[in-house]
């Protein structure tokens, strides 16, 4: 083991899958000779040089069409968006090309790529540089959507999505980087499309992923110390396909649920986990389903606490919950 932050997992991941298997190839902007902005692709221009490590013009669409062809060609691309509040010139190529090329070649054309996507808001980006817009894909059939909230899931879901034959979006919150935790040193995968009990509880089940995983097992625990309830604690990590059975299970043990996310609050994540716990888990409840997410507002206020679901609402929300 070793501890690693978020951002040296994805490196190392990136590393690893480039030396196992030559048709792997990064592009995007500044990712060859800068290393990426956030350095994640820092040294491997170095080792894999200038074909595998392509510094791209900045245009996000031809960044993901050309890695479609070149999937399409053999090849497994991990294109980089530098910040999700520019991946909309490439959205006809990931929503109407990548999503739909199994389907409509009846199983006999794959697209393996992996697209990966800085995104959120909470560290003075403004405007341009902070969305959160992870439901734009996951309700696109044909992506899948990863969303990690550890440095070990980090790794080990980046190496998965870069050997699965389907598309993958891959997000990375931008204030999780700087994370540490112990991260094997000898190859591992994380299972894409399921979910994880972070916290084991009785009382209400805390639902979330990305950053605001992090924000809720910090909440948990204060329900604990202050409140005395036990927050069962579920990341998503995969947010389409979702994982049904875990879901359903938690809720079945404690009855409760807090969903909790950086997305907006109309047709967010919580919104579909909701609606699969409604209707397949409805008998299992003892009050109604709550979320703490952000504003329906048509851009990131500069104010963190205007947007950013903070630890204080979310225990306001747990404890409303578990008092019901």
């Amino acid at each position: 083991m070793v501890l690693a932050t978020y951002i040296d997992a994805i490196n190392t991941a990136l590393a690893e899958e480039m030396r196992r298997d030559e048709r792997v190839y990064v592009i995007g902007e500044d990712v060859g000779v800068m290393g990426g902005v956030f350095k994640a692709t820092q040294g491997l221009y170095d080792e894999f040089g200038p074909e595998r490590v392509i510094d791209s013009p900045l245009a996000e669409g031809i960044i993901i069409s050309s890695s479609i062809g070149a999937a399409l060609a053999g090849m497994r691309p991990v294109p980089e968006i530098q910040f999700a509040d520019f991946i909309t010139p490439a959205m006809d190529a990931l929503t109407q090309e990548a999503a739909k090329l199994r389907y409509r070649s009846a199983a006999s054309q794959t697209c393996p790529i992996t697209v990966r996507v800085c995104y959120g808001g909470g560290v003075g980006g403004g405007l341009c540089h902070s969305q959160t817009n992870t439901t734009w894909f996951a309700h696109e059939p044909g992506l899948i959507v990863v969303a990690p909230s550890t440095p070990y899931d980090a790794k080990g879901l980046l190496k998965a999505s870069i050997r699965d034959d389907n598309p993958v979006v891959f997000f990375e919150h931008k204030k999780l980087y700087p994370l540490k935790e112990e991260v094997p040193k000898e190859d591992y995968l994380v299972p894409l499309l399921k979910a994880a009990i972070r916290r084991q509880g009785k009382h209400v089940t805390a639902i979330s992923y990305g950053y605001t995983l992090q924000l809720t097992l910090q909440a948990a625990e204060r329900m604990k110390q202050e409140h005395q309830f036990e927050v069962e604690v579920l990341d998503l990590r995969t947010l389409s396909p979702l994982d049904k059975e875990t879901i359903l299970e938690s809720v079945a043990k404690t009855n409760r649920v807090v969903i909790i996310h950086e997305d907006h609050r109309t047709l967010g994540i919580g919104a579909e986990v909701s609606a699969v716990i409604a209707e397949e888990g409805f008998d299992c409840l003892d009050a109604p389903i709550m979320r703490v997410t952000a504003p329906d507002v048509p851009a990131v206020p500069f104010s963190a606490p205007l947007h950013m679901p903070s630890v204080e609402k979310i225990v306001a929300a747990l404890k409303r919950t578990a008092e019901y």
